[in-house]
């Protein structure tokens, strides 16, 4: 099959209206199965507008990803058609195009002015309001942009059309460092030679909503919800936001992130927001000092909807909708209400308890979105400008409601799907889908905790011990990327210490407490960064945090002048969640916290001297070898006995030295010492996870690294709680907070921190993408790619796939009739080293191959239980 190039991409924006970058760097990634394809050259091609002759440049090489922008610097609103012909090693061709069109490079180009309604309470939560101003169009034209963004969430209409699909526009960012904003191609709603209407609805968001733990906080950023627009025809501006829009209340009487919508459909107006209600002038307001910003961060959109599965009457009579998934998003009526029904209550909650609406972890989130009826038609309803977590919904005011008259929409942020994994376990293939719809749920345009109780922040050791399987699940390059750099932003006003979450409210609301150097947290800063790396292959990423990382290391991380460890006067969050922690105290576990904080600030250390040396900072490599070299002696010194025991005897602590290679030349002889150990470790514990944060995300690894690959497989397959299949046996459709975050009673966990949607411990992906399927990067971007399946338990069938920057990489693998048979596909333009299980390694290049091998299966699986003396027979819940 010959080679084709699949897509061209500009940076890692999804759409090529709004380029923020003057000199963007292109992508192309292939498809097609032609055996060994390399490409041997390319052809750049540019057409400018003002120049007759296009551009052509010629390169000899194989680089397909984040080419450099061969051209003079694109100016402010800049349209360009790029051609792209890759050459092959076959002698075959292929081309495909692009065009790019241009941000504004200059804030001055902006000339509008945020406007905004009159001023109201700082103490309650603010109503929405609409915005309006007509305009003429008398002649013909080309093309129209509006350039749109918001103090606080917008949704934006021209003529009674609404403009593009984002919600929740333009997401959330600290305002006080970084706007983005969005520009959309409304060529066609505009009407030539009459008047045009051009309109929008404000509320308060992120930006002045209700924020934070119990949400204490209101108007974080500022007290005045504004919008900021910008409408040109032809390059020419013919409406901006200005002391000539006009404003007024409507239907929507509430709508806030935690507690819901109130819509009053008595109020409604027409579609074109020229209703005869009262309009008045707006206030305008200064253009605030945060930077402007072309965002590759991808808009959160409606990606899925969801079929209700069943209709409950619970045993205080309420109705109660289950749909049969736990998401993020909200409920669109399908139909009308009856004639009689004067009012419409819909609350929301991820469980039921004892048979009714589990309200108690939304804790001062009411989730509750209320519909006043007497008005139009509710078909087609949704709320604005707010989102829930839920599966349950709970109906109050509508006799009769079936399934058919509603359905879920899924928010989230339109990242593209790049990773799949299915096997022959179905506990462990909806254990794989849990992991996926926790990180669709917590993607709403920052990388959240959880999507329904009054939190939903961006905690930043979720997302550190993440990033590599959310890269694997979807291409988070725009996202994460995006985020990181209020990372940094917030992380040099709290004078190089990272926040716990960012952006940061934490400060605001509990003090000094996010201030706090905390491992793990912290090292966020440096490990997603270069997680990012690994997957995308993107340099800027490392020279764009670089001052970050460092920063860390060298202002944010408090060190014992002695050791070069952490100090231990810092308290440290360690293996935060646990199992075996008192639920009152998920920080703390049985292994040793700052044990955990040494073996991160080790492995961070020696992953700035890596980017160090990928970007020359060779002075910086030299420092912290110095430094690591130092700390592995403080770290065995302090926690190794001469006999290989670790002071701190747990599983996590053992996976984490063996994992991340903790062990100076006087120690490296124990590793096998270690490795014992943790095997009788897991053996005692039956195989169940007696991890949190620090060693949930490696210990399977760890197992399948350390020749323990037939415990790995026990571990995953375990059944009894903590353990994943146990989670999933008692009905969850996300990745739960806790292990036990709902208890086998039927009564959920009595800890106020509680959440049925947490991706942190769904880490566990990235075994099943690595070990299982077989598929791992051998170089930044999967450029060079590692495809070793690792059959194990009593998976029988695996199958992984992935697309990465040059194209789809997949794995499949069956065991029957005593054979191993393993398919693979190399994208072109990438090599592989195979490693399949009693054949030898090979390097290979693009194409299909298959392999059949005779299969005897590990004769180690299951591993014996060991009971101990004088006790009731011990369990051994395994099988599928």
């Amino acid at each position: 099959m010959s080679v084709q190039i699949q897509r061209v991409q500009c940076e890692h924006y999804q759409s090529a209206i709004g380029i923020g970058e003057s000199r963007p760097r292109l992508s192309w990634r292939f498809e097609g199965e032609a055996e060994k394809w390399t490409q041997v050259s390319y052809d750049i091609r540019i057409q400018r507008k003002d120049k007759e002759e296009e551009e052509v440049y010629r390169k000899r090489s194989a680089e397909s990803v984040l080419v450099p922008w061969p051209s003079a610097p694109l100016k402010s609103r800049e349209v360009v058609d790029i051609g792209i012909t890759s050459h092959g090693s076959d002698g075959t061709s292929s081309t495909a195009t692009l065009k790019i069109e241009a941000a504004f490079f200059d804030r001055d180009e902006w000339k509008a002015r945020p406007v905004t309604n009159e001023k109201q309470g700082d103490d309650k939560d603010k109503r929405p309001f609409r915005l309006r101003k007509s305009f003429p169009v008398s002649t013909p034209f080309l093309c129209a942009r509006l350039y749109i963004t918001s103090l606080g969430v917008y949704e934006a209409s021209i003529n009674g059309k609404r403009v593009g699909q984002d919600i929740l526009s333009p997401g959330w960012t600290d305002y006080n460092y970084h706007l983005n904003y969005s520009i959309f191609d409304v060529t066609d709603l505009i009407l030539s030679g009459q008047e045009n209407l051009i309109g929008a609805w404000v509320g308060t968001g992120w930006y002045a909503g209700r924020l934070g733990f119990r949400g204490r906080n209101r108007n974080v950023y500022g007290n005045r919800p504004a919008l900021i627009a910008q409408l040109e025809i032809d390059g020419e501006i013919v409406a901006m936001t200005d002391s000539s829009w006009e404003w007024s209340y409507g239907a929507l009487i509430e709508s806030e992130l935690y507690d819901g919508e109130v819509y009053d459909t008595r109020l409604e107006d027409s579609p074109t927001i020229q209703s005869n209600d009262e309009w008045s002038p707006v206030d305008t307001l200064e253009l605030p000092a945060a930077q402007f910003v072309a965002s590759q961060n991808p808009p959160v959109r409606q990606v899925d909807t969801i079929t209700p599965k069943d209709i409950i009457m619970t045993p205080s009579g309420k109705t109660v909708i289950d749909f049969g998934q736990n998401f993020a998003g909200v409920v669109e009526l399908l139909s009308n209400p009856p004639a009689d029904s004067t009012e419409i209550i819909l609350r929301h909650a991820e469980v039921l308890e004892h048979g009714e609406l589990g309200t108690r972890p939304l804790r001062a989130c009411k989730a509750t979105d209320r519909i006043i009826l007497g008005g139009s038609s509710m078909r087609g309803y949704k709320p604005k400008f707010t989102c829930h977590g839920f599966r349950y919904l709970e109906v109050s005011g509508w006799s009769g409601i079936t399934i058919d008259d509603v359905q879920g929409v899924v928010l989230q942020s339109v990242m593209e799907r790049t990773g799949h994994f299915s096997c022959s376990h179905p506990l462990i293939n909806r254990l794989y889908e849990n992991v996926v719809w926790s990180w669709i749920g917590n993607s709403i345009s920052i990388p959240t905790d959880c999507p329904q109780r009054d939190e939903r922040l961006g905690w930043t050791g979720d997302i550190q011990v993440f990033a590599t399987t959310a890269s694997f699940l979807y291409d988070t390059s725009g996202f994460l990327a995006s985020w990181l750099k209020d990372l940094y932003k917030e992380q040099k006003a709290a004078k190089g210490v990272v926040p716990v979450i960012v952006p940061d409210l934490l400060s605001k609301e509990t003090g000094a407490v996010a201030n706090r150097p905390f491992a793990i947290w912290g090292d966020s800063a440096v490990l997603t960064p270069f997680d990012l790396y690994e997957s995308f292959s993107d340099i800027d990423i490392l020279k764009t945090q670089y001052d970050s990382m460092i920063m860390w290391l060298n202002e944010g991380v408090v060190k014992d002048h002695i050791t070069g460890l952490w100090s231990r006067e810092s308290p440290q969050l360690g293996d935060w969640l646990a199992p075996k922690a008192d639920p009152r105290f998920p920080g703390l576990g049985p292994t040793d916290n700052h044990l955990v904080a040494d073996v991160y600030l080790i492995h961070t250390t020696r992953t700035i001297k890596k980017v160090a040396e990928l970007l020359g900072r060779n002075q910086d490599v030299t420092k912290y070898q110095n430094q690591i070299d130092s700390m592995l002696k403080s770290f065995c010194r302090e926690y190794i006995t001469e006999s290989g025991r670790v002071i701190s005897d747990t599983q996590t602590a053992l996976a984490l030295i063996l994992h991340f290679n903790i062990a100076d030349d006087k120690h490296a002889h124990l590793i096998s010492t270690f490795t014992t150990r943790l095997s009788e470790l897991v053996t005692r514990d039956l195989w169940q996870v007696n991890t949190g944060f620090a060693g949930t995300p490696i210990i399977l690894h760890t197992l399948a690294e350390q020749g323990l690959l037939h415990h790995a497989y026990r571990m995953l397959q375990a059944k009894d709680s903590p353990s994943w299949l146990s989670c999933v046996l008692l009905g969850a459709t996300t990745i739960w907070e806790r292990w036990d975050s709902m208890m086998m009673d039927g009564t959920i966990n009595k800890g106020s921190m509680t959440s049925f949607n947490h991706y942190a411990l769904g880490s566990v992906a990235s075994f099943l993408h690595s070990i299982v399927g077989g598929l791992s990067p051998l170089s930044p971007g999967w450029k060079d790619i590692l495809i070793k399946p690792q059959p194990g338990g009593t998976i029988t069938q695996a199958s992984v796939s992935f697309v990465s920057p040059y194209g789809k990489i997949s794995c499949d693998w069956v065991i029957e009739g005593g054979e191993l048979q393993v398919q693979i596909v190399v994208p072109p333009n990438t090599s592989a080293r195979i490693e399949i299980p009693g054949q030898q390694a090979e390097e290979i290049g693009s194409g299909k191959k298959s392999y059949t091998i005779p299969w005897k299966g590990d004769t180690r699986f299951p591993p014996p239980v060991v009971q101990p003396p004088f006790t009731a027979a011990l369990p051994d819940n395994w099988l599928p």
